[in-house]
Formats: structure tokens, sequence, C-alpha cells
């Protein structure tokens, strides 16, 4: 850690999030800011802190002339980008508030967001979204100003058909400026307004201030150490509040870089390319990983994969040691060769230079973790909510059990309440729901405890482990309470298997919905001697008991409560398109009971199968 330091802005000195960009662009002015891949010179590009601070000033000044009244609501559906942080930087430094909107999510999700937060101006990556959004969003209501980031024919054809419309280079101003710092801003005052992804209902908008967000940002480097000279990778939407707080405002914070990965579908290069030091993901990319990994072990020989488990488990048995919880691994005395060999070839499909794997969103399943630790990947799970801005909770290097989220971070105190909920209290606690009192007084105590719906114990290291979702508990009609998401979880890593649902809601034994993996599904049908094109193939009983063996593999290890007795499949994955999923790719599970509903009904109609 030699070549590394720290270089940290207070929460004083900042005191807002656009003065936490200011000071940063003063005080390391010429280091690496931004990092971008460029289609025209078909090159990664840098900005530094100077040049960044020099086009938030463009549009700093694009922005005031648009004459918009303090706390006035701007929205932004763009992809990771420099743009997105232009944007934000430039709203909030003239005390407007920010609503970031997934670019994925559903035209008519995303018009009622825009209607209910009021928002006046809306920026969107390009001409083909806003055809999407124009059909429902209409020519009544607040919006005022339509920018369209991509500079295209289309966009300027666009532009010409409404006056609301332009192209964001033709609004700015054509010569860089001189960002200008409020003064007097107040850190409670709200910044944005973020719209969860409910899994039930319409989504809410959180409301948080630039306290919260900071406060979180500086309180999770007292559990993960950052310095300017490190790189961070982003690819999880910034409108994801984790990447948004974690993954700019902390870099802001401690001055290190930034690079935007090209999709996810080319994560695999850019990982390559960037190096990072310090990765943000949820569950879902590791997983991926480590289906690809097992997939090509099972091509290999047994010796490969007896070679590939050694290396785990000796790299778990050091991991133990170094963690105080375990003796020396006679082992160790093979991993020179076991990381030649086999351990550093897995850390460089992640760039090979990784301090930090942080994994949060989503339960991050306890075997794929240990594999990756195993590995030499140092993965850390936390834990937080949109609600607690967003971070709740982390794992230190140094005291990472994976079974765990972590210990809470500096300021956030938290306790367990009725029916084993886990109360959280702290600087990031939201402002509440925005234009939503009756939400915001059932999820904030009048003692300031926010109700988080998760199930949880605390150990007596102060670690929390997460037990459960009080909503998503199901009660089977014995009255026998479980948790699905684990099960869930464990039943996804089949590469077989690419989404699941277990069921059970007042019935007498659980069922679980299963979407097969396309590439997957054709060798496995021909092995059970099934038309893979047919989709009478799906129903046929060979194949449900094969998959339903695999399952019971899945949770070999789980409680005897944990069978599945029986399992419908389909092919056709579940969308956010159809309403199925969140833009943060939950599953919305009434409305996917809705969906398949006949389906359910046909699983408990002809009784178990095992």
């Amino acid at each position: 850690m030699a070549d590394f330091h720290e270089n940290l802005i207070s929460l004083d000195e900042a005191v807002t999030l656009d003065g936490l960009f200011a000071c940063r662009a003063k005080r390391t002015p010429d280091r690496p800011a931004y990092r971008y891949f460029d289609k025209d010179s078909n090159a990664w590009l840098t900005y530094t802190w100077t040049e960044m601070a020099s086009q938030i000033a463009r549009w700093q000044a694009a922005l005031r002339a648009e004459h918009m009244p303090r706390g006035g609501r701007v929205a932004m559906q763009l992809r990771n980008c420099p743009e997105w942080v232009m944007f934000d930087q430039a709203a909030l430094s003239l005390g407007l508030v920010t609503v970031p909107l997934y670019t994925d999510d559903r035209p008519d999700n995303i018009a009622y967001i825009l209607k209910e937060a009021d928002v006046n101006v809306l920026l969107v990556q390009d001409a083909g979204r806003w055809r999407k959004l124009a059909g429902v969003v209409g020519q009544e209501g607040p919006l005022k100003r339509i920018l369209l980031l991509d500079d295209s024919d289309a966009a300027r054809r666009l532009a010409m058909e409404d006056e609301r419309v332009r192209v964001v280079e033709g609004w700015l101003p054509a010569q860089p400026g001189t960002l200008a710092r409020r003064s007097g801003a107040d850190p409670k005052a709200l910044a944005s307004i973020v719209y969860t992804s409910g899994t039930t209902g319409r989504p809410k908008g959180v409301m948080l201030s630039h306290s919260n967000m900071m406060s979180v940002a500086h309180g999770a480097l007292t559990l993960l150490d950052c310095f300017q000279e490190d790189q961070f990778l982003s690819f999880l939407p910034l409108s994801h509040t984790l990447e948004r707080t974690a993954g700019y405002y902390l870099c802001i914070m401690t001055g290190s870089c930034v690079a935007y990965a090209r999709s996810v579908a080319q994560l695999g290069e850019d990982l390559v390319t960037i190096r990072p030091s310090i990765l943000i993901a949820v569950p879902r990319i590791f997983e991926r990983v480590y289906g690809r990994i097992s997939d090509q072990m099972d091509k290999k020989g047994p010796l490969a994969r007896k070679l590939f488990h050694l290396t785990v488990r000796v790299g778990w048995q050091r991991f133990l040691y170094r963690q105080g919880r375990g003796g020396w691994p006679l082992g160790s005395l093979l991993w020179p060769l076991l990381d030649r060999l086999v351990a550093r070839k897995v850390a460089g499909r992640l760039g090979g230079n990784l301090r930090a794997a942080v994994s949060g969103g989503a339960p991050l399943n306890e075997e794929i973790a240990r594999i990756f630790i195993g590995l030499g990947v140092p993965i850390v799970q936390g834990y937080g909510l949109t609600e607690t801005a967003p971070v709740v909770s982390a794992n230190p290097l140094q005291d990472n059990i994976p079974a765990s989220v972590g210990v809470p971070i500096r300021g956030v105190q938290v306790k367990i309440g009725e029916n084993d909920e886990l109360l959280v209290k702290g600087p990031g606690v939201m402002l509440g729901y925005w234009n939503n009192h009756a939400a915001t007084a059932q999820t904030i105590d009048h003692d300031g405890w926010l109700h988080t719906g998760d199930q949880a114990r605390i150990d007596a290291t102060n670690h929390i482990y997460i037990t459960g979702r009080i909503k998503d508990i199901l009660v089977l009609s014995n009255g026998e309470k479980i948790p699905p998401s684990d099960m869930e979880s464990a039943i996804a890593l089949d590469p077989l298997i690419e989404q699941v649902m277990v069921v059970g809601e007042g019935r007498p034994y659980l069922a679980a919905l299963l979407v097969l993996d396309g590439a997957h599904w054709p060798d496995f049908a021909q092995q059970h001697g099934v038309d893979p094109l047919d989709q009478a193939s799906l129903r046929d009983s060979k194949v449900l008991h094969a998959v339903g063996r695999r399952v019971k593999a899945a949770l070999k290890d789980f409680p005897g409560y944990a069978k599945i007795r029986q399992v419908h499949l389909t092919l056709e994955p579940w969308s956010v398109d159809e309403g199925l999923l969140t833009p943060t790719l939950k599953v919305k599970r009434p409305k996917v009971l809705e969906r398949f509903g006949d389906e359910v009904e046909a699983m408990y109609r002809g009784g178990p199968t095992s």
C-alpha cells in the first residue's frame, strides 16, 4: 500500500454534494477523475477534475437559463457516463433536486414518476428513448424541457417537431466556463428524489438530502479504505443508490478515478482493460462469473476439477487463518503453485488488480462468496436500502464473515424489533417519502427508527445476519413460515436455471416457477430424449423429474422445510418490459403470480411429485 495515498475531503469542508465536487477540483485539479470509451476515436479517454469542472460549468449556465426555482425537479434517463455527473452536479449547484431514472424502465412507470415528482427538465439518452416516452408523457403537465444527449438526425428532427425538445450540444454554451460554488447552502436540504423499484404497487419517492448521502459515503470509509490511486469500474446504474453513493460521491470524497463500463455485455473486456482496484456489484454478476467457471470445469477432466476444488479449499483455509478464525493450514505450502495454475487466472477475469469487490443490493450466496474468497478475490458483502442512502453495514476486509452483511458503518445504530425486524437509525435515514406522509409514518417511527422490513439477528461481534423478508415470508396452510429468498438464490446457481420464484402461500407444500437458460436447454433436452424445439418437452415427466432432482441437490444443505414438490418450466425470461421485474431486476412476486396463476394452480391440483 506504499503507493496509495489518502486525500479525504471532510463533511465540514464539502457542506453539500456540489460543494464536495468543487473542493475536489480545487484540491487535485490535474488528477484523472473519469474515464469513458469514445466511439468516434475507438479509445478510452480521460477527464481530469479541472476538465470536468469546466464542463459542469457549461451545464450550470444552460440550466440557469431555464429559470427554475430553487428546489425545482430535474430528471435524467442516461447510461452511466460523464454527462450524468455533469448534469447532476450542475443541478445540485443551483439548488435543484435530481430525479434519477432507469434507462430500461417501462415508459408508463417513468411517466408516473415525472408527473408525481413534478419534473420540469428531463435529460434523455437519445431520440429513440424519448419517442417511447413521448406517447405516454404527452404535451400536458409540468415537463417544459426535454434534452437529448445524442446528437443525431433523429434527435434534430424531434427538436424541430416539439419546441420543448433540444439537442444537448446546441443547448449548452459553446465555451467551457468557470464552475461557480454557491454560498450558504444547507446540507440538510433535499438533494434527490429516488424512486424505489417496488416489487408491489407504484414506486415511492425516497427523499434524500445532501447530508444523507455524504454522511453515508464518509461512514463507509471506516470499513473500506479508499485512496486517490484507486480506480473504480462503474456498471451498476447510477440511478441505483448504491452506485450513486458508493461509486460516485464516495469517489469524489477520496479523489479516486471512475471508469464507465461500455455495457454489461462488454464487462468482461472492460474489467481486463481497466483493471479496477475496487468493484461494486450485485450478486448476479458474481453468479454469472461463477456460472461460466462452472461450465468450463464441467468440460475439463477430473484432474482439473480436483485441482480447482483443492485451490478453493486451501484458499479458504488461508483466508480463515488470516482472519484469526482458523489455524495455519498445511496446504499453504502448495499455494504458490495453486495460485499460478488456478487462482490467478480467475482473478484475471476480474482485472487481476482488485483490492476489494463489494456485493450489495441483494443477498450474496455464501457458497459463491467462499469460492471467490478461496480463489483470492476479496469479496465483502454489505447491506442497505434506498431509504438509508443506502449503506447500513458492510464487512471490513480484516473482519469479513461472508454469511453476514457486516457491521454498521460509522454513525449508524441498529437493533432488532418485533418479529425480528431490523431497525436502523442514523444520518443516512431519508427525509421521508415524497408527498406520502402515511407511508413515511409507517416506515419511520416516532423515535426515528426506520423499519427495514427485513428480519435479522445480530451476533456478539455486532455482525448482522439477514434471515428473511417480513413481506416475502411464505406461510403454508399448516402455519409453517418459510423465507424463499435464500432458496431461490441457491437454485439459481444451477447454470440450467436462469430465473426462479418459490411459491406456496396458503398452500400445503412449496412449488417453484423456473425459467430455464436458453443456452443450456438444448443439450439438457437431448440428454433426456426430448425435442428442445417442442414446447411440450417442458412438460415431459422425464424432464420435470430431472429438473426436480437438480433443485433438490441445490437445496441439500437447507433445513427440512426447504423441499420443492412441484416445478413449472418455461423458456421465456421475465422482463422489466412485461412488468415482471423491477428496473433493478428484482422479481415482482404479485405480478408473476398473476401472470402464471393457471400454472400455479395446476402444480397444486396435481399434488406433489416428490
